[in-house]
């Protein structure tokens, strides 16, 4: 086909469940391609020989390779293209936000104006990893004979999974060391089943576990075991420090302290790991609430809100401090967000908790902005406006306004540099300030995405694997 011809092809729309019925099940909302439809899809791709979708790719998949064998129908060649960068396509086909990455530097999506009808590259990925995978021709990776090297991984979220298996690739000894009962990270705890079904992340797990690394859960480093103890005591070689950002942030109001205030971070995992809305088999106390505020505008906050809808909550409000147009959640999440009924609130904030004689959460004292000059994110300042305060009845308030980085390891771990935010400074490898020790993640970049945290974890494995080969090589291994 030429271009011209190419360009006339329509994008091809997710087939969805239902919005009225979905936001009252766990089930994933995005039902996936068939066959045909990733075929059509992408053979949208305009084969570009300067490949500009790959330059907005953090793990660098060769796109437009891929992208032509999938054309042609040949989708286990197609994910072998994919899985040469990335370990976790089923996973970022669903949660990356290609529209400002790989698609956004789409030739077609610029030729026609519109990132939206760029090739929607992320869907024809997922369907391939799916198939892949319901298929069983899913193998796990090679691996080299055996170096007599260690590693400790600390975390199993994105950046750690990836570190992990292209670690054990090389042949070293791999201990993975998670700090809750279940592995996953983010994954499984932070995004919803709706969006990411946990039984994808459980198959990446028991593809690293037939590699042959070893998964310690329960394990909390700085508190079960310091890092200098998995280095001295226990003779890991290296460490890689995977640990997120899961501190959760708050908006320093009065009441926040009210009983049916949380954090998104605790909502979430509440819901996603421990299984909340299973009442009749879950052990997690229920969460019951008829009239719910989310505060924040983030994917999280997104998360938080269609999440309550499904754990019966009767009306959801997300109320954020700016327009619509600086949300910086996803467009698709916003819009379906707002096709299963959460009422959005622009240019308005909380600035206080109200509570009744118990202490339980019975409103919200919020006021109306206007916005002004832009700060240094390019995004325009929310400005007070004077004199419009107003209450809002509810009886939860979910505060989604970002995550800081837990300080367990820092001050635990001597001579370990961080920011002011707390995050792990790292050089252009990912090293840290302590030899032998490197980090990447949420826990350098603060919150970020699923697959910047991959490529993240790319570029300290390699630099891990080539310390590793310096130091056999110095002991004569």
């Amino acid at each position: 086909m030429t271009p011209k011809e190419k360009m006339a092809i329509p994008p091809q729309e997710m087939p969805s469940q239902d919005p009225a019925e979905r936001a009252r099940n766990m089930r994933e909302v995005a039902l996936g391609y068939t066959a045909e439809m990733a075929k059509t899809e992408a053979s949208r791709c305009l084969g570009c020989k300067n490949a500009p979708c790959m330059e907005g790719c953090p793990v660098k998949i060769h796109i437009p390779e891929f992208l032509a064998k999938a054309a042609e129908g040949d989708f286990d060649g197609a994910i072998a293209v994919i899985r040469e960068s990335s370990l976790l396509p089923a996973v970022c086909g669903r949660v990356c936000p290609q529209e400002k990455q790989c698609q956004a530097n789409c030739t077609l999506g610029k030729a026609l104006k519109d990132v939206n009808k760029a090739v929607a590259i992320g869907r024809v990925e997922r369907f391939c990893a799916d198939l892949q995978r319901e298929s069983g021709k899913q193998k796990p990776a090679e691996v080299k004979p055996a170096t007599g090297m260690k590693v400790a991984v600390i975390g199993s979220g994105p950046a750690g999974i990836t570190v992990a298996a292209d670690v054990r690739r090389e042949g070293h000894d791999v201990t993975v060391f998670e700090a809750f009962h279940k592995p996953g990270g983010v994954l499984v705890y932070g995004i919803p089943e709706f969006r990411l079904p946990k039984a994808i992340v459980q198959n990446e797990i028991d593809g690293l576990k037939a590699m042959g690394v070893k998964i310690e859960t329960n394990y909390v480093v700085g508190r079960t075991r310091r890092i200098v103890d998995l280095v001295e005591k226990d003779g890991f070689d290296a460490v890689f420090i995977g640990t997120g950002a899961g501190l959760p942030k708050f908006m320093g109001i009065p009441g926040e302290n009210m009983v049916g205030v949380y954090s998104a971070n605790e909502y979430l995992t509440r819901a996603n790991l421990m299984k909340a809305y299973d009442v009749e088999h879950a052990h997690t106390p229920a969460i019951v609430s008829r009239k719910v505020a989310v505060l924040g505008g983030g994917n999280v906050a997104m998360d938080a809100a269609r999440m309550a809808l499904r754990l019966g909550a009767e009306e959801v409000h997300l109320i954020y401090r700016r327009s619509e147009k600086e949300l910086p959640a996803r467009a698709e999440e916003v819009h379906h967000a707002k096709e299963e009924g959460v009422v959005f609130h622009m240019l308005e904030n909380a600035v206080e908790v109200l509570g009744d004689e118990n202490d339980r959460v019975r409103a919200i004292r919020c006021i109306r902005f206007e916005l002004g000059e832009p700060d240094a994110s390019g995004r325009r300042s929310p400005v007070e406006i004077p004199g419009s305060e107003f209450e809002f009845d509810v009886d939860t308030v979910i505060v989604a306004i970002g995550n800081g980085s837990n300080p367990l390891i820092s001050r635990t771990t001597d001579g370990l540099a961080v920011n002011k935010r707390g995050n792990i400074i790292v050089d252009e490898n990912n090293k840290t300030s302590v030899e032998g020790i490197y980090a990447g993640g949420d826990i350098v970049l603060g919150a970020a995405t699923v697959i910047l945290a991959m490529g993240e974890g790319r570029r300290a494995a390699a630099a891990i694997n080539g310390y590793l080969a310096e130091k056999a090589q110095r002991q004569g291994k």
